[in-house]
Parts: C-alpha cells; sequence; structure tokens
C-alpha cells in the first residue's frame, strides 16, 4: 500500500507530520492491505474560510482493486485529530465497500450453485 501525502501552501509539511500520517493510516489500514493500492492523504488549514468543525481539514482517497476510489474528509482543531477522524472514516468506508463486493461474490457464487442444483435435480 502506497501513501502519498500533500499538503497545501499553509501547511508546513516536514518528516515527522509524514511519519505520523504514514503510522496512522497504515495501523488503520493494514487488513486491507492487499486490496489497497494507493492512499493519497490531502491536508490543508482553511483558515481564512469559516467552518464550524475547525480550520484543519484532512482529505483521504483510497484506490483499492477492483473498486471506485473512495474519498473521505474531516475537520478538526488540530491537524492530527483531523487525520485520525478521516482514518477512522475511511476504515469504516473501504470495509463497508470491500464487504459488498464479498457478499456480491458469495451471493453471485450461491446463485450459480442453486441454479446448477435445481437443474441437477430436473434431470
Amino acid at each position: 500500500m502506497q501513501i502519498q501525502i500533500n499538503t497545501d501552501k499553509t501547511i508546513e509539511r516536514h518528516s515527522g507530520l509524514d511519519e505520523h500520517v504514514q503510522t496512522v493510516v497504515s495501523n488503520a489500514l493494514q487488513r486491507f492491505g492487499e486490496q489497497i493500492t494507493r492512499i493519497e492523504v490531502h491536508l490543508s488549514d482553511n483558515l481564512g474560510q469559516k467552518s464550524a468543525d475547525g480550520d484543519n481539514r484532512c482529505l483521504m482517497e483510497a484506490r483499492l482493486t477492483g473498486l471506485q476510489p473512495i474519498a473521505v474528509s474531516d475537520h478538526a482543531a488540530t491537524l492530527h485529530q483531523a487525520i485520525s477522524g478521516a482514518t477512522d472514516k475511511l476504515k469504516r468506508a473501504v470495509d463497508s465497500a470491500v464487504g459488498k463486493l464479498h457478499d456480491n461474490k458469495r451471493h453471485a457464487a450461491g446463485v450459480g450453485a442453486v441454479s446448477a442444483a435445481v437443474v441437477a435435480d430436473e434431470e
């Protein structure tokens, strides 16, 4: 799983921030590691804009094999809180998408098996 970090001009990017993002995201999403090809993290500070949830924003987009990209965002008072909030949202969204994909595959396999059993019974 590749994690790409982007910041706007209001965020000072440094190795500590990169390391924090890598650690939080990797730990939260490691069980989906083979299904997620890339995660893009966009960090910004909307200081000039009024936001009831906070000025710091973290937008995350996960690219999964066989699925459309999944994007989530979180606003918070601090950048670390926004990263944590977006990571939690992304984990739930990926879990849901992967679960639906497996359910659809299981359902499709079950329908085929039932159809084959019905045909076998009729012969």
